[in-house]
């Protein structure tokens, strides 16, 4: 294993662990945030959802943009 796939491989596990962990507190929070307004409380579960694909786009284009640089 070299230095860039040891790399890539950490910065995989922490993002499966933090959004891990932010998606087992996301049914509580929608649920309270659901008392004060349904919508809300739609968009926020949405978002929670959607920011793990995001993230990940996101490290795709940094790694694309640093290849092409090389």
């Amino acid at each position: 294993m070299n230095a860039g796939n040891r790399s890539s491989a950490i910065a995989a596990l922490a993002i499966v662990l933090g959004f891990g962990l932010v998606l087992l507190g996301l049914p509580k929070l929608v649920l309270w945030i659901g008392d004060y307004s349904p919508v809300l409380a739609a968009v926020v579960g949405t978002v929670g959802i959607m920011s793990f694909f995001i993230v990940l786009w996101l490290r795709a284009r940094h790694q694309r943009r640093r290849d092409s640089s090389k």
